[in-house]
């Protein structure tokens, strides 16, 4: 077979030499290149497979700071505190703190710049915006100074003061009025004591839950120390909030429970079941030796199921 191959002429031998090396070529790359293929593949799959890390990372990096801010809103939260005012006096800043979104505040200062003005607390509840919820947690706490109300007012007011001679009726020195069971009518007895003061001791009263010692007015801005000496307070009940079962909103509604403060409470009871006593939060940097010592004569820990 091989002698017959040199018979052909030196054109031909050629010919058929470059056919064989074209057939042995194909056929190496036929064979090597499933190989080549796979690899290539290896290093596709790589590439595609650190992108989809890179994708990854950048969604669990926008996802961190949205939760991050998120928590940054959280913190600013404003505590809302209930506390007597006068709604012809009262700076936007109380009113933010009362709880009123901040367009009610604008709308109220706007209104009284404009000449308005609240003879009564009904008119309060007329400003633009205000709903009949938001009215009907601070109607408790609304006074309207004498100098604001309606003349027509005023003047029955002191007509029904002249027939009334217990109206301008004091208490003699040294009388000890109770805390906790003293109304409006009896603490405006005390001299140095008017309606205003006598309900922001009344509203602070029903905020607390109760009196537990007579220091306790001095949290009060509107008392001094000599209206104190009128006062003692008596073993009375004090209204006591279940720290196992109030929510967080009943909590910090509390004057001596902040929004932080309550939400650890919250959290422990979501953790660990129940509280069982005040010492279990003292290992919280949010409670302090004073606060623990005011509460504890406002909170229990029943619990049960």
């Amino acid at each position: 077979m091989w002698k017959d191959f040199f018979y052909f002429s030196k054109g031909e031998r050629k010919a058929i030499v470059f056919l064989l090396g074209m057939i042995v070529t194909i056929i190496g790359v036929w064979l090597v290149s499933p190989y080549l293929i796979e690899e290539s593949s290896k290093e596709t799959g790589q590439e595609s497979f650190e992108e989809m890390e890179r994708f990854l990372a950048g969604i669990q990096t926008i996802e961190h700071k949205r939760n991050a801010s998120f928590k940054k809103k959280e913190v600013v939260k404003r505590k809302v505190i209930l506390a007597p005012f006068e709604p012809n006096l009262t700076d936007s800043i109380e009113f933010l703190q009362l709880g009123l979104p901040p367009f009610i505040a604008h709308n109220i200062i706007k209104y009284r710049q404009a000449g308005g003005k609240f003879a009564t607390a009904e008119a309060f509840s007329r400003i633009y915006g205000m709903t009949e919820e938001q009215f009907h947690i601070l109607e408790p706490y609304i006074y309207i100074s004498e100098s604001f109300q309606k003349k027509s007012d005023t003047l029955r007011y002191a007509e029904v003061e002249k027939r009334d001679t217990l109206a301008f009726y004091k208490y003699p020195e040294g009388t000890l009025i109770d805390l906790n069971r003293a109304d409006t009518t009896e603490l405006k007895k005390i001299p140095g004591i008017g309606i205003g003061i006598a309900w922001a001791i009344v509203a602070y009263r029903n905020q607390l839950g109760g009196f537990y010692d007579v220091g306790q007015l001095q949290e009060l801005k509107w008392i001094t120390s000599d209206m104190q000496r009128w006062f003692k307070v008596e073993n009375g009940p004090i209204h006591r909030i279940n720290a196992n079962k109030a929510g967080l909103d009943r909590l910090r509604a509390h004057p001596y429970i902040n929004y932080y403060q309550a939400r650890v409470i919250i959290e422990f009871r979501r953790k660990k079941d129940k509280l069982k006593s005040l010492s279990q939060l003292s290992l919280y940097e949010e409670f302090t030796e004073k606060d623990l010592k005011r509460l504890s004569h406002y909170l229990t820990f029943d619990y049960f199921g």
